[in-house]
């Protein structure tokens, strides 16, 4: 096997996602692009409606209507996925890529048991019924469900929570998947469940060598599970980067904006910060810089150009026109209120 830091399982090139009406089209996802490298855990974060979890389903190809793919590459195992027929698709999907959804309450079937709706994933011809049955309870104890044997009896509604989103994860793994996706797999849960299900994803993914897709706004999380970390804006990337360089070097505004609002025992006392105003209407978009509006580095060329996402530092990218007055703000502000460092 090649080395991982060699071996890409996924190569997104420029992926354009479009929501069309008849009166508009919305741009919800602009010339995106990353890879993934086989065993790691990659990252996509943002405030709600940055375009996280419709580039995780264009990954798959699930975009309901009006969403459609515009443009860009999919590259799975050498592969452009947007190439395929949806046959050929279907194989992929719930069989080598599998899929954590962000509500197990609406993604789950009502009327089918656990058991049912797992054995329904498992793609491996040639199982016999005793053998999918027993595979179905390998996957409920693998993911932690207490009394297993019986809990495969049981139905959605009679399940927590956090049981849920195991079942969910179990029902992921059916097909033994090469790369899991998961959309924001901790939303709705409490600290305690949430805490579980990362420790449980961590542990899944070295003990079955799987790559991940972690969509999150929650940047605990992230901090938690991630080794490259995408943060995304208005459906664009603004900065990309190894997960430790992102929290502790942030080299964009927005990301920066997002470190310092992140509550700290350091800070206490002090009010909480905030990124002023709201992410933009993805229907009626600000010309240039998509963040110019509520960056307090802004400068001309800012509200008139939208950056291109460059390499920074090695293995470093970020989308911003004043990255250098940024960075000598950044300074003065840390030496002042001993913050974050580039040390």
């Amino acid at each position: 096997m090649a080395d991982q830091t060699e071996e890409v399982i996924l190569e997104v090139k420029n992926l354009r996602t479009d929501f069309v009406s008849e009166e508009k089209t919305v741009h919800a996802v602009q010339d995106v692009s990353f890879r993934i490298l086989r065993g790691e855990t990659f990252g996509l974060i943002g405030e709600s409606g940055c375009g996280k979890s419709v580039t995780c389903r264009s990954l798959m190809r699930l975009l309901k209507d009006p969403g459609k793919i515009a443009g860009g590459e999919i590259i799975y195992n050498g592969t452009d996925l947007l190439t395929l027929k949806d046959k050929e698709m279907q194989k992929i999907r719930g069989g080598e890529i599998g899929m954590i959804f962000q509500d197990p309450m609406t993604t789950l079937n009502p009327v089918l048991t656990i058991r049912e709706q797992i054995v329904e994933s498992i793609k491996e011809p040639g199982m016999t019924k005793k053998q999918k049955d027993e595979r179905a309870l390998e996957l409920l104890k693998m993911v932690g469900i207490p009394s297993a044997k019986e809990r495969l009896k049981c139905y959605a509604h009679q399940f927590s929570g956090g049981m849920r989103q195991r079942a969910m994860i179990a029902i992921a793994l059916a097909s033994n998947p090469h790369l899991l996706l998961a959309d924001e797999p901790t939303t709705a849960l409490d600290v305690t469940i949430q805490d579980q299900i990362i420790k449980l994803l961590k542990r899944l993914k070295k003990e079955l060598n799987m790559s991940l897709v972690l969509v999150t706004h929650d940047l605990g999380v992230a901090s938690q599970m991630c080794d490259h970390i995408a943060v995304m804006y208005a459906g664009r990337i603004m900065e990309m980067a190894k997960a430790e360089d992102i929290f502790e070097k942030p080299r964009n505004p927005y990301t920066y904006g997002l470190m310092r609002a992140i509550p700290s025992i350091e800070k206490k006392g002090e009010g909480l910060y905030s990124i002023d105003g709201m992410p933009p209407n993805l229907d009626d978009m600000p010309s240039g810089c998509p963040f110019s509006p509520r960056c307090e580095f802004c400068e001309e060329i800012c509200k008139k150009e939208i950056p291109e996402l460059v390499e920074v530092e090695p293995g470093h990218f970020s989308r911003c026109h004043c990255l250098e007055k940024m960075m000598n703000i950044k300074g003065r502000l840390e030496k002042e209120e001993g913050g974050m460092s580039d040390d």
